[in-house]
């Protein structure tokens, strides 16, 4: 491979790219990054969400099908030394390849233009940013259409969020900045059952699916990892379920209790051909 196109820490490019460590700069330019092979490869494949790659020699060498896809889908691929692309990172040890990339959340609205998800995940009150992208990760595991950050969330674009989240923020829709009580309004409207996860709730998770509670359309409304969710949130649900605890352990940590969660109710709307049913089939 050629020599590297970007050899200076100090270069503007580089400059840049190191300002959207911070919040300001991100919601500025509507810009964040996405760092390692897997969060790069799914930025390429969202149509003109990346605006340009940044690769090590040995990166691009050992992922020359995310090369290829990027200039497939003119995205410039910039080489750049190892230590270039260890400034635009925020890990300690990078993995020698990272995307520019535009914003992608989407308004709240965007969810129901053209049929209502059936299964959607609300972080309220989330603040860690690990957590938030580990549970969008879980959502996109489990088959959920939509996920929404509420204003009194972490960051989407923080990057633990995004390494956290190992490319799913890029496979489903994300609402962020949207209040608690317009989010649940607006996916009641849509025929969606409301259920708050909390360790304390009335209900019990495996009831629920017993006696077919989470059959239908569902919204989880996820707490902060500490303190779990206000009395203001848990009064906005249909119900407040907790996943019961069946051996010695004290709690879920809350990546764990949304996987489960979801897990349930993605289990309970497939159909007997192992399928999600979905409305109208």
């Amino acid at each position: 491979m050629a020599s590297p196109e970007l050899t200076s820490t100090r270069s503007p490019r580089v400059t840049a790219a190191r300002r959207l460590a911070k919040r300001t700069f991100r919601a500025g330019e509507r810009r964040f990054l996405a760092e390692g092979p897997q969060a790069v490869r799914e930025a390429v494949a969202l149509t003109g969400t990346a605006i340009e790659v940044y690769a090590t020699a040995e990166a691009a060498e050992r992922y020359p099908d995310i090369v290829d896809a990027a200039r497939g889908a003119d995205v410039p691929v910039l080489r750049a030394a190892a230590e270039v692309v260890a400034a635009m990172s925020q890990t300690v040890t990078p993995q020698g390849m990272v995307a520019l990339c535009r914003f992608v959340d989407v308004p709240l609205g965007a969810l129901t233009e053209s049929s209502a998800p059936d299964l959607v995940a609300v972080l309220a009150h989330v603040r860690d940013p690990g957590n938030a992208g580990t549970v969008l990760r879980a959502a996109d595991a489990a088959g959920a259409e939509a996920v929404v950050l509420t204003d009194a969330s972490v960051d989407l674009y923080n990057p633990k969020t995004v390494r956290a989240s190992v490319g799913s923020l890029f496979h489903l829709p994300v609402v962020v900045g949207a209040g608690v009580e317009e989010t649940v309004a607006h996916l009641r409207a849509a025929g969606l059952r409301i259920l708050a996860a909390d360790g304390t709730g009335a209900a019990d998770l495996d009831e629920e699916l017993d006696a077919g509670g989470l059959d239908g359309p569902t919204a989880w409304v996820f707490g902060n990892e500490a303190w779990g969710l206000p009395e203001e949130t848990r009064a906005l649900a249909d119900a407040v379920v907790r996943v019961p605890i069946h051996g010695r352990a004290e709690s879920l940590n809350l990546a764990t209790a949304a996987a489960v969660c979801l897990y349930a109710s993605a289990r309970a709307q497939r159909g007997s051909s192992g399928c999600r049913v979905k409305r109208g089939d």
